[in-house]
């Protein structure tokens, strides 16, 4: 293997070498003597009595061949795999690009969680609510709790009945079924939805966007309405001046569908949507604060 090193070195420096004081032999013949005593011991580390240009050539064939690492990229997923990672990369694109824009954004309400919510109407999601509140816990404890626990979520949050993880896609992308719980005066009914969800990182802010998928089979939940999460964005943003508080900001659209009784008034949308955030966030503070063992 060394001696083919040496060959493949020599072929991409020979008129380098042929140039060399005193090289009377041709570059392959004088490396292969140089180092033939180090091929015979077995041994791959090159003393000092090795010719400088030839320690020079292996340290650079090296960094430019390193050892293959083993295989645990794309090439290993399914399609269905790389569809749904696919998805969450465009979903975590399109909420950065919302984020990023200078939308005029209506103030909606302050909600009893102390979330400041406000509204747009964005081309191709309708509606967008964003929820905006500052949380005394480290984002990387808000990243366990809603992205690697999430089926526990409905231990804390009684809006929710289930949260099922039907596929772990590496480490930054799942696909999940949720259902949300059953109520008294409910005003849209009972709801389940298919998500792909997937994590960003960028510096210390962390993104876990969601988007509707389809899973087959999967078939409807009794009682139930399909749903679907145009867009969920919740970015988790360590503050500046004291990175043990987090800027959780939630940007949300959803399409609950028509029930079985006929069509959604907006007007009941644009209520349910938004209390709907409220009621999560009240209940991830209790939790937060009821298990905190962060400062």
């Amino acid at each position: 293997m060394l001696r083919a090193t040496i060959k493949l070195c020599c072929g991409s420096a020979h008129d380098h070498l042929c140039r060399l004081p005193g090289l009377k032999r041709t570059p392959v013949t004088a490396i292969e003597k140089d180092v033939g005593g180090l091929v015979a011991r077995g041994t791959h580390r090159l003393p000092s009595k090795i010719p400088h240009y030839v320690q020079r050539l292996m340290e650079k064939e090296t960094a430019l061949c390193p050892e293959p690492a083993r295989d645990t990229g794309p090439s290993q997923l399914s399609s269905t795999d790389l569809s749904y990672i696919t998805q969450g990369e465009a979903a975590l694109q399109r909420a950065l690009s919302i984020l990023q824009q200078h939308t005029r954004w209506q103030a909606e309400t302050m909600l009893d969680a102390g979330a400041a919510v406000t509204s747009a109407a964005l081309p191709g999601l309708g509606k967008v609510f964003r929820a905006e509140v500052v949380l005394a816990v480290p984002a990387t404890r808000l990243h366990q709790e809603l992205f690697e626990r999430i089926e526990q979520m409905p231990q804390w949050n009684p809006t929710l009945s289930q949260v099922k993880v039907l596929q772990r896609i590496g480490t930054d992308t799942l696909v999940t079924h949720e259902v949300t719980s059953p109520s008294p005066g409910n005003l849209v009914g009972q709801r389940d939805f298919v998500s792909v969800r997937h994590c960003g990182k960028k510096g210390t802010t962390i993104y876990l966007v969601g988007t509707a998928t389809h899973v087959e089979p999967l078939p409807l939940q009794e009682g139930c309405i399909r749903a679907e999460s145009r867009l969920s964005c919740i970015v988790m943003q360590p503050l500046a001046e004291d990175p043990g508080r987090t800027r959780f900001t939630w940007l949300l659209s959803m399409d609950l569908k028509a029930s079985a009784t006929g069509w959604i008034p907006t007007s009941v949308m644009n209520r349910v949507l938004p209390q709907s955030q409220a009621d999560f966030i009240k209940h991830l503070r209790q939790h937060l604060s009821a298990t905190s063992v962060c400062p």
